[in-house]
């Protein structure tokens, strides 16, 4: 197991850590990281890991092991790979990141500002998408922006919390996604409230006020089948 940082502290850049595998194809695993693994449809972060002596090895992601809350740091090709056992300074793409928290947070503002059920969705540091299940159903972009710049302005606060997997067993309209689980198995799972506004299961890495996202805009509505409406938003900010 790697120590997972990122779910308590979202905003913590960089952590020591010790080397205690590398993988047969070249992944580092450590005892502890502040790297987020892709999962959830947000990407894994890129970073350095920075060895006693000065030398970085960059990392290109990190995705799921093979063990349960193992972290595989995935370098970029044709780098030294530490030593197991090595002591490094695991450090994220802060910048990255923190676009990434952005927008994943976004994308809970806007699975509550469109209540239905979320078939599919996809987070990047500039644009992200969540599909839904509507059936002929007529969306305005510049209504849903509007909606979702004011649930933005009014600075809700965003928290975590764990409930047990009986407890999200009895409370299944918690779940929104269809085409996505909550893991289920560890006994508890993570639980991400935008208060007064949602509260669904996430493991993901998010801002801890509303205010902090932005302004954004919906970009793009776009009609992917009988029932699936495809919304992209973006950071006004971003490109």
């Amino acid at each position: 197991m790697t120590e997972l940082l990122f779910r308590d502290d979202p905003y913590l850049t960089s952590c020591p850590a010790t080397v205690v595998a590398i993988n047969d194809r070249g992944g580092v695993v450590l005892d502890r990281t502040v790297f987020y693994p892709t999962g959830g449809g947000q990407p894994g972060d890129k970073g350095v890991l920075r060895a006693s002596d000065g030398a970085e090895i960059r990392i290109a992601t990190a995705v799921k092991g093979a063990a349960a809350d193992e972290v595989v740091h995935v370098p970029d090709e044709g780098q030294d790979l530490p030593a197991v056992g090595a002591a490094v300074v695991a450090e994220i793409d802060w910048p990255n990141r923190h676009r990434l928290m952005r927008m994943h947070t976004c994308l809970h503002l806007l699975s509550a500002v469109l209540d239905y059920p979320v078939t599919g969705g996809q987070i990047g540091p500039d644009k992200s998408r969540l599909d839904f299940d509507i059936p002929e159903a007529g969306l305005d972009k510049a209504e849903i922006t509007a909606r979702l710049n004011a649930i933005i302005a009014e600075d809700h606060p965003v928290s975590s919390r764990w409930i047990t997997d009986q407890e999200l067993a009895q409370a299944p309209d918690l779940v929104k996604t269809m085409s996505v689980k909550p893991p289920t198995g560890a006994g508890h799972v993570r639980l991400i409230e935008v208060a007064g506004l949602d509260l669904q299961p996430c493991g993901g890495t998010h801002v801890g006020r509303t205010g902090e996202i932005g302004p954004v805009e919906v970009r793009k509505i776009e009609k992917k089948g009988r029932h699936n409406r495809r919304v992209v938003v973006s950071l006004i900010d971003g490109v």
